[in-house]
């Protein structure tokens, strides 16, 4: 009998490999029948990154991926209002990676198979739904093309890391409806441009209501960087946002204008927008907190979980670390309904803080804190916002996040806890 994973994105490859390292059997599928390197830039935070070392990929990381140095804040007018030093840089023992989330998610897919085979993971197989009993669960798959049915997969348990629309979920709570819209609409893109700042800089620039984000993700031979960049603006509340698709295209004359002074000695935000290889537009949603995750011999993981609005750089991160407590949780009490309850205990609560804490703009209420004291921008941020109380609300957010730089280095692996 087997773990049965829904879902091959991060959350259930790091899953997946997890099971593999505790030697438990486990079996993934997947709807889509083609994994492609899908998607745009995202970050792994330290506490993550350490449980990817634990599973050998240092080096695959390095090779796609580029160590994060600095987490710089900046006002509309391009001040300057707090910097912070980032992974080893700021005395972590590992790293923070700004990464492509599809090769990420592909390096992970390589690694599953060439550690456990072909035969672990099938695709092209969506989950329609399940049974259960005091023995095992029963998972019922269609093709998601044609939905023609599948043959039945039996196992000890079910765990659903099928996204942010999940199946499992949305049959586990019938009545929630569709994921929660901030109001907010982002457009991402990628461009080939010149370092920036420190070279490996994440920069934030205005108010939650008009934000740009930027960091590299590749450096090319000549030192130019591939910048993955976001554009957030506020929209009213009946602007048609809902759907939820990666490949939908995005249009320059829906934003552009909104950053077109946005020229700082720092950085030329506009010429950045203009040359993008390509652009993507997306709402930010996430989803309510859950009472549980865990029913019977069923659970939730990743996105499907606690899908949250991506501020602070953690919804891969916790994805992760979801499937390594999961998978230790397994290791500790068996194949079936105490370990899911197990991981429900400790995971569940501090997530959705997180989930919360990002709806209050996490780490970056900043932005909208300086603006409303200085609208007009400043000389010197100590005239508007003091460093004590700059560096009390970044600190803040990386307690409810778990990744206290003093607190991660002296606990064990998640492995191990």
């Amino acid at each position: 009998m087997t773990v049965i994973i829904a879902g091959a994105g991060i959350g259930g490859l790091s899953l997946g490999l997890s099971l593999h390292q505790a030697g438990i059997h486990f079996h993934i599928v997947e709807a889509v029948e083609v994994i492609k390197p899908l998607g745009v830039g995202i970050n792994l935070q330290p506490h993550a990154v350490r449980e990817l070392f634990e599973l050998g990929l240092e080096a695959q990381l390095d090779q796609i991926g580029l160590r994060t140095a600095e987490v710089a804040y900046f006002s509309q007018q391009g001040g300057l209002i707090w910097s912070e030093p980032r992974g080893l840089d700021a005395g972590y023992h590992w790293p923070q990676y700004s990464i492509h989330r599809g090769e990420l998610q592909f390096l992970l897919y390589r690694e599953l198979l060439s550690r456990c085979g072909a035969q672990a993971i099938t695709l092209g197989a969506a989950l329609s739904g399940w049974d259960e009993d005091r023995h095992g669960v029963v998972a019922h798959l269609v093709n998601r093309r044609t939905g023609a049915p599948l043959p039945d997969l039996h196992g000890l348990v079910l765990v659903g890391a099928d996204g942010i629309n999940s199946t499992l979920r949305a049959a586990l709570y019938p009545d929630e409806g569709p994921a929660h819209w901030r109001g907010t609409m982002m457009w991402r893109g990628v461009t080939r441009a010149r370092s920036f700042l420190t070279g490996r800089s994440m920069a934030m620039a205005g108010t939650a209501d008009r934000k740009f984000v930027c960091y590299p993700i590749q450096e090319f031979d000549d030192g130019d960087l591939r910048i993955n960049w976001i554009a957030d603006l506020a929209k009213p509340a009946d602007y048609q946002w809902n759907r939820q698709d990666w490949n939908r295209e995005g249009h320059l004359h829906d934003f552009a204008d909104h950053f077109a002074d946005w020229s700082f000695d720092w950085l030329d935000i506009p010429a950045l927008i203009r040359d993008a290889e390509g652009i993507w537009e997306y709402p930010m949603v996430d989803r309510n907190p859950l009472p549980r995750w865990s029913h019977g011999r069923v659970t939730l993981l990743g996105d499907a979980a606690h899908a949250m609005y991506p501020i602070g750089s953690n919804g891969a991160t916790q994805a992760i670390l979801d499937g390594r407590v999961l998978a230790r949780e397994l290791l500790k009490h068996g194949q079936g309904a105490e370990a899911l309850q197990a991981y429900d205990d400790d995971r569940r609560e501090a997530v959705n803080a997180l989930v919360l804490a990002n709806r209050g703009d996490g780490p970056d209420v900043v932005l909208d804190k300086v603006a409303e004291r200085a609208p007009e921008g400043f000389g010197d941020i100590s005239e508007v916002m003091s460093r004590e109380e700059l560096a009390e609300i970044a600190g803040a957010y990386k307690k409810i996040a778990g990744f206290d730089v003093d607190r991660l280095n002296a606990r064990p692996g998640m492995m191990e806890l």
